[in-house]
């Protein structure tokens, strides 16, 4: 005698109560349907409640329209990192850019800057300087969030120390508060 190649599934044959519980779970999805039913479609969309005299809504302010407050000399100034967000709550984006002098050697020290759309003519244009380059600062960490911005700031102790070396580490938070940018002290400064 000659064995199958597969094995017995004497298991799938199947029973009247196969057939029962078959026909139960079937009925059970057809009465499901008819009680769960989407909202009826219309052509026209449902308007979400918005303010009255809410601005559009406008692309972020681009930095590189922007001439940026930062004497570079011969060379150019370079947008090193930028995000965007609504910081003053009116429902427009501003871009913080973080911008150095394109130098062919070392580190040059970064200015933060706060650009915003001008609402006559619609230009970007710098509004604030969070970070001033002649603070000898380095941005490293950098984002926008909340309506904040938010910056791990690398400077120098003294004068004296070198500009390859910075010796100290400072956490920034900047947010917009009675209609001008003020700077919170989330950690302590710490050396490197």
């Amino acid at each position: 005698m000659q064995h199958p190649a597969v094995p017995d599934l004497s298991h799938t044959h199947t029973r009247p109560i196969h057939w029962v519980a078959t026909a139960t779970a079937l009925a059970a999805v057809v009465a499901l349907s008819s009680v769960l039913q989407p909202d009826a479609a219309t052509a026209a969309q449902s308007a979400a409640p918005s303010p009255r005299n809410a601005p559009a809504q406008t692309a972020p302010p681009d930095p590189a329209a922007v001439t940026f407050p930062l004497e570079c000399g011969p060379v150019q100034a370079v947008v090193q990192k930028k995000a965007s967000g609504d910081l003053d709550g009116d429902g427009r984006p501003e871009t913080v850019a973080v911008v150095h002098c394109d130098a062919p050697m070392g580190t040059p020290p970064d200015g933060v800057y706060v650009i915003t759309h001008d609402t006559d003519a619609g230009k970007p244009r710098v509004v604030a300087t969070l970070v001033d380059p002649k603070d000898r600062k380095t941005v490293t960490d950098f984002s926008v969030h909340d309506g904040a911005v938010l910056a791990t700031l690398l400077g120098y102790s003294s004068t004296d120390v070198p500009s390859c070396c910075p010796d100290v580490t400072d956490d920034a938070k900047w947010q917009w508060k009675n209609g001008t940018f003020v700077r919170d002290t989330p950690s302590q400064a710490r050396t490197v």
